[in-house]
């Protein structure tokens, strides 16, 4: 039987595998340019952040299977090729990414070491925690994540409390979707698609008894759990951000801002408490990517040991290629690959979220289709060739913000459902 407490574990094990480098370093920037309308980029950031990625556990919740289930009804050829793609991106960048965050702040500043030596270091680490993967969920659900929830809860609510309400003038034209563009730079959509899966085999390995339905209720309220903590904390980091608009210089990186928060809220222990919550948060996050990675491929080459292994020493050296990059340069390099892959994964995600009778196999090619090829323009033009498309892109609705994906998909799947009735 899954007992409340274990619900508890699975909710903290989820907050914790989709807490890491970006959702750290993200919001308080988006906060700190903002201004005024600092609710509305929260509301943008945790559409594409929150919400979309809790849906992806609910999709796993149903389908109790692997990623390769979520694409199958567009083919299994291309669920293969998107699964495929999906890892390569994940261990490419957002895993190196927790590398390099955890460098330039929690390790740099104290020791001054090389990048590469820290990477060495940090991705032997995640290696021995993916091959002993069945303490997954007890080791991160039972002493992590509380640390990263208490360290963020006491930088938020000394801001809150310690400083004025007084907001600046905001830098976005956009404040709602260029919050939900912020989001795509977590990875949290295709997080949930890749960690989800850990979840649900590690669930299954200690409750291989429990029926199917038990232990969807289970991952749902797990899910809607680690969603509601996610929610609060990114509010409260953009909040801070917003409280902050004039502590800092205007063009203030991504993660000295984040320092600079720690500094101003909590004094003189900002520093170690600051370097805890960034090896917490991104390490987990790095476990969980690796993990997810080696279990796909297991699963496809007959549950292989071997695959596992390989698989997982092959991210954890990709890993020490990329993250000795500093960070801007990582999100800089995921831009093109996310206006990609990030519609897809929305729209499928979406897909197996909705009743059965509305997702036929048709109306998942239908709405596949539009997506990838009303992406194209978004894809081209994060790639420096936007004025080559000009033309065409201008006549597509929500273009203009990177978004003219959404429209075509909401159409194609109304047609294809029509069709199908």
């Amino acid at each position: 039987m899954i007992t409340k407490r274990n619900v508890l574990v699975v909710s903290f094990a989820l907050f914790s595998l989709f807490f890491g480098a970006g959702n750290l370093i993200l919001p308080p920037q988006l906060g700190f340019k903002s201004g005024d309308t600092w609710w509305l980029v929260t509301l943008g950031f945790c559409l594409s952040a929150v919400l979309i990625p809790i849906f992806g556990i609910l999709a796993h919740a149903k389908l109790q299977g692997t990623m390769f289930d979520f694409a199958k009804k567009v083919s299994p050829t291309f669920s293969l090729v998107y699964c495929y793609l999906v890892y390569a991106i994940s261990i490419s960048l957002p895993s190196p990414r927790t590398a390099s965050v955890t460098h330039e702040m929690g390790i740099e500043p104290f020791f001054g070491s090389p990048s590469l030596l820290t990477s060495i270091i940090y991705f032997i680490l995640v290696f021995v925690f993916v091959i002993n993967r069945s303490k997954i969920l007890d080791i991160v659900g039972k002493l992590l994540t509380p640390a990263v929830i208490i360290i963020l809860v006491c930088i938020i609510a000394q801001a809150i409390f310690g400083f004025e309400f007084n907001f600046g003038v905001s830098q976005f034209d956009s404040p709602f979707t260029s919050g939900i563009l912020e989001g795509y730079q977590t990875f949290d959509a295709i997080g949930a698609v890749v960690v989800g899966g850990v979840i649900i085999i590690s669930i299954n390995l200690k409750n291989d008894k429990i029926p199917y339905e038990q232990k969807k209720k289970a991952i749902a309220k797990a899910g809607l759990f680690s969603g509601l903590g996610l929610f609060l904390i990114y509010t409260g980091l953009v909040l801070t951000g917003a409280l902050m608009h004039n502590e800092f210089d205007s063009d203030i990186s991504r993660t000295a801002l984040l320092s600079g928060l720690s500094l101003k809220t909590l004094g003189n222990t900002a520093n170690i408490l600051l370097s805890i919550l960034v090896s917490l948060a991104c390490f987990t996050t790095a476990v969980g990517i690796v993990a997810g990675t080696a279990d796909f491929v297991k699963g496809r080459f007959q549950n292989s040991k071997n695959a596992y292994l390989i698989t997982s020493i092959v991210g954890c050296v990709l890993g020490i290629l990329m993250g000795q990059f500093d960070v801007h340069y990582i999100i800089a390099v995921a831009v093109p690959a996310l206006m990609f892959i990030y519609p897809i994964t929305i729209v499928l995600i979406l897909l197996n979220v909705v009743p059965d009778k509305f997702a036929s196999q048709r109306v998942f090619r239908w709405v596949v289709v539009a997506t990838i090829v009303f992406s194209i323009p978004d894809f081209l033009g994060s790639v420096g060739l936007g004025e080559s498309i000009a033309g065409f892109a201008n006549w597509i609705p929500l273009s203009q913000f990177q978004m003219g994906w959404v429209l075509p998909a909401l159409i194609a799947f109304l047609i294809a459902n029509t069709k199908s009735k």
